[in-house]
């Protein structure tokens, strides 16, 4: 189908990518055509040629980004943060629709000059660490805006696959889900067209309509983008 827009889907260089395999399938469903990028292939690409980009989940973030210390709890993957970062800041300059998965969302909000909750499972109080792809959590929302619009309700379930979280949030963004125990669970900027991050994991939840419709909304949103490209 020739009107099918390329979506940047950003990750890590596995080798078997579940991740990865399971947006793809999200987003071809939703219309879309989905590339994968990553440290070693991403230079291979055109930015110009994506009209939305989804920065994926993975492995924590440098805390030195966000002036944090580095507890040793999760590998550190610069190369990853640093191409992802690259393709937010152009998705950003050239006001692409872009969407951030748990780690994108976080790496979104520490990029827009926000920080992180470096590890949240000491603090948790109404609800378990246990890390599922299920939905076994609740998100509430707490703000009406872009995911809402997409979600269509004001309470719905969700995976949880980390242990970080937004804390302070970045320039232009303003929070509208959180979950029982209050932590942040969706933001949205009120500057750029259209930039959504979640902290749950939608790629995995492709059997309930509401997060199916997440990435819908993301190619609508490419499919009518006409952003400019400010590269020379």
């Amino acid at each position: 189908m020739a009107d099918r827009p390329d979506i940047g889907v950003t990750g890590p260089d596995d080798k078997y990518p579940l991740s990865w395999w399971a947006t793809r399938m999200a987003v071809s469903m939703a219309g879309g055509n989905a590339v994968r990028l990553t440290p070693n292939t991403y230079r291979e690409h055109q930015k110009e040629r994506f009209r939305g980009i989804i920065i994926g989940g993975g492995s924590d973030i440098d805390p030195s980004l966000y002036g944090g210390e580095d507890n040793g709890l999760s590998k550190i993957d610069k190369a990853r943060d640093d191409f992802e970062i690259e393709m937010i800041e152009h998705a950003l300059d050239t006001h692409l629709p872009i969407m951030g998965i748990c780690r994108g969302a976080q790496l979104i909000n520490v990029v827009l000059g926000g920080n992180l909750h470096p590890d949240i499972r000491p603090i948790r109080n109404r609800t378990s660490n246990r890390r599922t792809p299920f939905p076994m959590k609740t998100a509430i929302c707490t703000d009406i805006g872009k995911i809402h619009a997409s979600i269509k309700t004001e309470r719905w379930r969700i995976n949880s696959l980390h242990h970080q979280a937004v804390d302070e949030l970045g320039k232009g963004l303003r929070i509208v889900a959180r979950d029982l125990d209050d932590f942040v669970q969706a933001i949205e900027s009120d500057v750029h067209p259209y930039l959504i991050g979640v902290q749950w994991h939608p790629e995995y939840l492709q059997y309930i309509s509401k997060q199916r419709r997440l990435f819908r909304r993301l190619v609508e949103e490419a499919m009518g983008s006409r952003a400019e490209v400010l590269y020379t």
